[in-house]
């Protein structure tokens, strides 16, 4: 008595095999429009920027004629934002990731905090951009500057930097809390000394990553009204900036055609920071990541 029917099997192999094909023919297809259209708009930007990419270009202020225009302002603009962003992000958000995940119990009320903070994360930047106009610009009377513009940044990726921590933090194997208080440590000893160590490289990951976003980013910095023309470079944290999303914009948007290359190789530059900020990220990750 056969159990197998030899034909139903082939049958159903040869469908889901030709199934398998189809899926794989349209993700490969996918794939490939991503590349060819990222392709396309680098070979676009390069070409249109590298020829106006040059010292000149790097070392002066922004013009109203394009072959004297330059990004310095807008450069050292966006070193001073992330100079504000980088530390009071890090910290708040390492800081919340750490009592979320060693420190508060498991109730509804911390299950409801945990959920809206990964539901921050996906918030449109424009929307954190009105909440730094309201509290920082109005209500502190920070005005149009690094300052505000810091804290409204931090802000905008802090979601991103507590999620990243957190999944960091969570990836550390409860064995090695349990030998470190087993062998007599607190509990902040043992955060200090076994978890953060090996949570690292996790953590530093998802912030520049963050970082990367928050040097991109243009719409709260339209928002809170930072200016995109200055022939000075900020001297403070309450000194007015600008930085290079706004001075690109506002390069693009000019309708001489001699800007549009300028605001191409103002996004080589942007980009070059991008990748730069990726690169230690990917590198750190690499370097420090423990298989468990």
């Amino acid at each position: 008595m056969r159990y197998i029917d030899d034909t139903v099997v082939i049958k159903r192999m040869t469908k889901r095999i030709t199934l398998n094909k189809v899926w794989k023919a349209l993700f490969f297809l996918a794939t490939t429009f991503a590349l060819v259209t990222l392709a396309i708009l680098l070979y676009r930007i390069v070409t249109q920027g590298v020829d106006y990419l040059t010292i000149d270009f790097l070392t002066n202020f922004a013009s109203r004629f394009a072959d004297k225009a330059g990004i310095k302002a807008a450069l050292v603009g966006s070193l001073w934002l992330m100079a504000v962003v980088a530390p009071v992000s890090i910290i708040l958000g390492v800081g919340t990731a750490i009592y979320l995940e060693e420190y508060a119990k498991k109730n509804k009320l911390n299950d409801f905090i945990r959920l809206n903070i990964s539901n921050l994360a996906g918030v449109p930047s424009i929307v954190f951009g009105l909440l730094g106009l309201t509290i920082f610009v109005r209500m502190m009377g920070l005005g149009k500057s690094v300052l505000a513009a810091g804290l409204t940044m931090s802000l905008l990726i802090l979601p991103v930097i507590i999620v990243a921590a957190q999944e960091a933090i969570r990836a550390v194997p409860n064995d090695q809390r349990e030998a470190s208080y087993g062998m007599g440590a607190t509990k902040w000893q043992t955060i200090v000394r076994v978890v953060l160590p090996a949570a690292i490289p996790g953590i530093l990951t998802g912030s520049i990553l963050a970082l990367s976003r928050a040097i991109g980013e243009t719409a709260p910095l339209v928002v809170i009204g930072i200016p995109v023309i200055l022939q000075f470079l900020p001297n403070g944290l309450l000194s007015q900036f600008t930085a290079l999303p706004m001075q690109i914009y506002d390069w693009a948007k000019r309708p001489q055609e001699e800007f549009q290359h300028v605001a191409a190789a103002g996004i080589l530059v942007l980009m070059t920071v991008l990748l730069l900020m990726n690169s230690i990220a990917i590198f750190i990750r690499n370097k420090f990541q423990k298989r468990y």
